[in-house]
Formats: C-alpha cells, structure tokens, sequence
C-alpha cells in the first residue's frame, strides 16, 4: 500500500481588526514578517500540527471563539497539580476560631501593654 503525505501551511496574522492568511512564510510582507518571526521565538510559541479533516475543523473552532473538545494539557496538569495540592491534608484554623483568636489577640497585647507600664508608674 502507498503513503501519501501532503504537506500544508496556513498562516493566520490578525493585526488590529483584521486577520489576513498566508499560505508560506515568503507571501507574508516583510514588516509583518519580522514581527511574525520575533513573535514565534518566545517561550510562548508552539507549532500546530493539524494531521486530518477534524483537526482543522477544531482550529477554525478555535479561531471562532467557540468551544473546543481538544484538551489542553498545561490546563490538565495545573488540575491535577491543584487537586494534588487540595489533598494534602493541612491542619487548618476554622474560620470562626480565627477570626475571634484575630479580634482578640491585639486586645490581649495592648491589654498587656497596659499593664506592664501602668505597673511601673
């Protein structure tokens, strides 16, 4: 059986209200290219590899502003590592015992104060 791979690129540039594309990086203008080229250097960059029909269909889903069913899975692991972080089981002050012991503890020191320095008076 023969392989067929087909080899596609698609640049999307939104600047301001419009978004133009692109097939190649040679069709994009020179100023917008510097900047596409500045851009995709960062920390922040990713290559999108779309390998069938549904793939496309979920980045024009994207692109639209509609829900996606792709997962993410940096928004996976920062659940996972909150619920990891939520079951550690930390002895914590309930609320109410909190904000009594926050109210009355500076009273207690001032109280305190008090005393020490009307005492040598």
């Amino acid at each position: 059986m023969t392989r067929v791979t087909a080899r596609n690129s698609t640049i999307f540039i939104a600047t301001g209200e419009t978004t133009r594309v692109y097939r190649s990086i040679a069709e994009v203008p020179l100023d917008l290219r510097r900047k596409l080229t500045a851009c995709t250097r960062g920390m922040n960059s990713a290559t999108i590899l779309i390998a069938d029909k549904r793939g496309r269909e979920e980045l024009v889903r994207a692109l639209q502003g509609r829900p996606t069913e792709v997962r993410c899975r940096l928004a996976d692991n920062m659940r996972a590592r909150e619920q990891e972080e939520s079951s550690k089981t930390v002895r914590r002050i309930p609320t109410s015992l909190r904000t009594w012991l926050e109210l009355l503890l500076p009273v207690a020191i001032g109280a305190s104060l008090w005393l020490v320095i009307g005492s040598r008076l």
